[in-house]
């Protein structure tokens, strides 16, 4: 039987002999990381393989959020200090082939700080475009303002975590950046056209519909689906995600503990599988919440496997054949590249 359709997380950095139970029993198909779950590189990895062998699967993916800048799990003085996208949208702008070749050495870079501790999936690239009105909860965490720049940089992204192994998340689909308020805290409503939204916010998920694995954004749209977030929206995946964009992979929603979108937990879990999305993410570790998802949620569903599975074989294909040598140089020509940052 396919693992349970949810990912989950844990309260600390270390797994209690209750959490090992109830992941036992519920079978997630794999778990993410915060920074509560962050210590020392020794002890977090000892954590990812407990969560591992909690589902007896050693394949269960284990995600991280490590974007650079803001949004790190992993930080010095065990981790590099990584820059913020911005800043590399920023040498793209002045130099497009720089640009391009840093964002692809970061990424490897990143990459190799995740699979040190036995992580093999980082929820990266962002490709949100950083319009005037973009909230600050996205803010530098966007590369550029244009969608050709944002897709170009996501792809050599995208093109760096593959070759150490690590599965990229493109997010948050289908395009986080019209957003002016903080969808931790509250449902963003946009109200561009159609028209609009495909020219520019769709666009660079468009053009890497080809990866494997994506994040909605809880955002509602009222061109696509006035009632409901893009998350829990049957329309919005199906017309949009899965239409317009053309994107096929595992799709994951956006944390369900965020406050933007309505109901009990459990409630938004189960409308976010009913609407299309393969995965329910839930972060905060709590418990409680974890136990009532579990209790209204089941297997991943025939074609969810089937996109799991597309999304190892295209890591496998993808993942240079070298290995992780050769690090070294790719952080000293990086920082060459980035001169006085950091």
């Amino acid at each position: 039987m396919s693992p349970r359709a949810v990912i989950f997380g844990c309260a600390g950095a270390d797994l209690t002999a209750d959490e090992r139970a109830f992941f036992r029993d519920a079978d997630p198909l794999g778990f993410i990381l915060f920074a509560r779950n962050v210590d020392t590189p020794e002890r977090t990895h000892r954590l990812v393989d407990e969560l591992r062998s909690s589902v007896a699967r050693a394949d269960a993916p284990v995600l991280i959020d490590q974007e650079g800048g803001r949004v790190a799990r992993l930080r010095p003085p065990h981790w590099r200090k990584a820059p913020p996208a911005r800043l590399l949208g920023d040498l793209y702008a002045r130099d497009p082939e720089l640009g391009l070749e840093a964002t692809r050495l970061n990424a490897r870079l990143l990459a190799a700080d995740v699979a040190s501790i036995g992580v093999d999936v980082d929820c990266l690239p962002v490709l949100d475009i950083g319009f005037p009105e973009t909230h600050a909860a996205i803010g530098d965490r966007a590369y550029a303002a244009r969608p050709e720049p944002v897709a170009a940089l996501g792809r050599a992204a995208a093109e760096g975590l593959l070759a150490e192994g690590v599965m990229p998340v493109i997010k948050h689909m289908p395009g986080h950046g019209r957003a002016t308020v903080d969808s931790h805290l509250s449902l963003p409503r946009v109200t561009a056209s159609r028209a609009e939204l495909e020219r520019t916010d769709f666009l660079p998920f468009k053009l890497l519909a080809d990866l494997p694995w994506a994040m909605t954004a809880h955002l509602l749209f009222d061109a696509i689906d006035p009632a409901n977030a893009i998350t829990v929206s049957a329309r919005g995946v199906k017309e949009v995600i899965r239409g317009h964009i053309g994107f096929d992979g595992l799709l994951l929603s956006d944390d369900l503990s965020m406050q933007a979108l309505g109901g009990s937990l459990a409630e938004r879990a189960e409308r976010c599988l009913a609407a299309g999305c393969d995965i329910a993410l839930h972060c905060n570790g709590r418990m409680d919440e974890m136990a009532g998802i579990a209790d209204r949620t089941g297997a991943m569903t025939e074609k969810a496997a089937a996109r799991f599975a597309a999304g190892r074989s295209f890591l496998a294909r993808h993942r240079n054949p070298a290995g992780k040598t050769g690090l070294a140089d790719v952080a000293a020509r990086l920082a060459t590249m980035l001169g006085e940052w950091g």
